[in-house]
């Protein structure tokens, strides 16, 4: 069964949803754009029902008790933060972190940042940042593959996406992820700041510090037919690595992994929770 949670920490109340005993092996799973908690819903329940307790929440900007006005609240280190303070008060000491999209990222650099809390990662489509942008530097197809990011620092970014009735939000998720839940996506996005709030996380200022070798057990995800994310960055990624490192490559899958091939995903994750 899946449950509905607030998940309170200094910054505001984070909204999640979760499944699994409290005193289950702890997984958090973090969302991406423009998606929300409930890309997850289908591992959080599994894993719930395998007995780990695995808990979701809807990142900053997309709970609406953690959506600052300013740019700058939606910067790395903040988000890293989040994860921290998030676990904190669930009371995790340590715990496995799963992101996809904006989460991986998130994950990857709380890797970087507290190795101590983390059992394990798991990065789905996100390579390394490293690897990315080492990619964004040397590979064109990258670079054009990348070229949405500098976009969507417009301040019409907003208008465009929910013109028609949000038609060119809806065009992103490529008739992948089901009809109902692209419909709930959409009618979060249209609330009032939440679509600015998400794009914050673009706009941001990028991180002063540089991210090093991941030393986690690390499982990294990616699938061939990813429009924004190439081969390049993600062969690239075992190279910063320095722990247990296992990549999986999902033939003719896009990049809505969780909601595309959920159960596929699912079974990566537990036979690599299993292992570590």
């Amino acid at each position: 069964m899946i449950e509905h949670l607030s998940i309170p920490t200094p910054a505001g109340d984070f909204d999640a949803i979760a499944a699994g005993p409290q005193d289950g092996r702890p997984v958090l799973l973090l969302h991406g754009f423009p998606e929300a908690a409930v890309e997850w819903e289908h591992q959080v329940a599994r894993l719930g029902g395998e007995g780990f307790r695995a808990v979701a929440p809807d990142q900053r900007g997309y709970s609406p008790g953690v959506r600052p006005d300013d740019v700058a609240a939606y910067a790395m280190d903040e988000l890293v933060g989040d994860v921290v303070a998030m676990a904190d008060a669930l009371e995790w000491r340590r715990f496995d972190l799963v992101g996809h999209d904006w989460g991986g990222a998130v994950a990857w650099w709380t890797a970087d940042r507290h190795p101590e809390r983390l059992r394990s990662l798991t990065a789905v489509s996100t390579p390394h940042p490293r690897a990315l942008g080492a990619a964004l530097r040397s590979d064109e197809d990258q670079a054009l593959r990348s070229q949405y990011m500098r976009d969507w620092q417009s301040p019409r970014t907003e208008e465009r996406m929910l013109a028609d009735g949000g038609e060119p939000l809806r065009r992103m998720y490529e008739w992948k992820v089901p009809r109902a839940r692209v419909d709930d996506y959409l009618a979060r996005l249209s609330e009032p700041g939440a679509l600015t709030a998400a794009l914050n996380w673009y706009r941001a200022p990028t991180p002063r510090d540089r991210i090093g070798e991941i030393t986690v057990p690390t499982l990294y995800v990616w699938s061939t037919e990813d429009v924004a994310l190439g081969s390049t960055a993600a062969l690239d990624t075992e190279n910063w690595v320095s722990g247990p490192y296992e990549f999986q490559m999902l033939e003719d899958v896009t990049h809505w992994v969780p909601e595309e091939v959920p159960e596929q995903l699912t079974a990566l994750l537990l036979d690599h929770l299993r292992r570590h």
